[in-house]
């Protein structure tokens, strides 16, 4: 049976949100706190990583599962949280997010800086208390989500980001921001996918290591070609915001059509890492494909 990518994406998503519905009801106690919570987490958004939780857990040769939503909640929690804190005045100053006032314009920076907060300390408290649940597993991807969002992951790569404004950066230096940046919450995404499943082998997670590093950077290089040739309503945030603060991107260091033949290039490193895995890698292969045709 041929494997059909737009209904399997859809299925993924409709578990997540669902998930992720039940997981912020009642989640603070004060109601504007929760209201800017659930606006920023449950407004939309591709799901690229949670997609990836179930389909590296799938690859592993397990079913969806509760523990699966549940890394999934939890590691789209941390991503709606940096999402929030990236779009302050103090970081990139966006307006839009999605398509939609970002959170410090439909609240107020007080309310959004707090929202971040919650959802970031609610996401590990959501996967320390999952249900029948094994301690090792609920370790395991306890571990994972707080290596690849704190100062050695996603934290530094902002932190990297934000210094590089109006300096000019090697390709090297460019490929290092982004690794931790964005690179780091992927592949966290592919690896809570397999511990998930309680069944990867040491194998299947050095192939979806190499998987989740090609993914990871192939997703920063083709939103750099989005910030160009997207519009506004497209891309649901500003385009043209990095040129306009004068940030190293992919584009302004290879050239357009340079930058293109690199996410392709990664997209081959891709499905080259993958092939020692069956069929049930099948949508990760897909994802990959999506990844760099994003916005065409």
């Amino acid at each position: 049976m041929s494997f059909e990518f737009a209904p399997y994406i859809e299925d993924c998503r409709q578990r997540l949100e669902q998930a992720l519905a039940r997981a912020l009801k009642g989640s603070a106690s004060q109601a504007r706190l929760e209201q800017a919570m659930r606006y920023s987490a449950t407004n939309g958004g591709k799901r690229v990583r949670p997609i990836l939780v179930y389909s590296a857990a799938r690859a592993c040769g397990a079913a969806p599962s509760p523990i699966a939503d549940g890394a999934a909640v939890a590691l789209e929690m941390v991503h709606a949280y940096s999402l929030i804190h990236d779009d302050l005045p103090a970081m990139d100053d966006d307006d839009l997010r999605r398509g939609l006032p970002t959170c410090h314009i439909a609240y107020d920076e007080a309310t959004a800086i707090l929202a971040g907060d919650a959802l970031q300390t609610l996401a590990f408290s959501h996967l320390a208390e999952l249900p029948n649940c094994p301690d090792r597993i609920k370790l395991g991807l306890i571990k994972e989500l707080a290596s690849a969002a704190g100062p050695a992951g996603m934290v530094a790569g902002q932190a990297i980001d934000l210094a590089a404004v109006d300096h000019q950066l090697s390709l090297a230096e460019l490929q290092t921001m982004h690794q931790f940046k964005t690179g780091r919450l992927i592949r966290a995404a592919v690896r809570m996918g397999a511990i998930a499943s309680g069944r990867s082998t040491t194998a299947q997670l050095q192939a979806l290591d190499a998987y989740a590093e090609a993914v990871g950077l192939a997703f920063q290089v083709q939103d750099d070609i989005l910030d160009v040739i997207a519009d506004t309503a497209t891309l649901g945030k500003t385009q043209g915001a990095d040129a306009e603060r004068n940030k190293p991107t992919y584009v302004s260091l290879l050239g357009l059509e340079t930058a293109q033949a690199k996410a392709q290039q990664l997209h081959q490193d891709a499905l080259a890492a993958l092939e020692s895995m069956g069929q049930g890698a099948e949508p990760l292969r897909a994802l990959s494909a999506y990844i760099i045709q994003r916005g065409n």
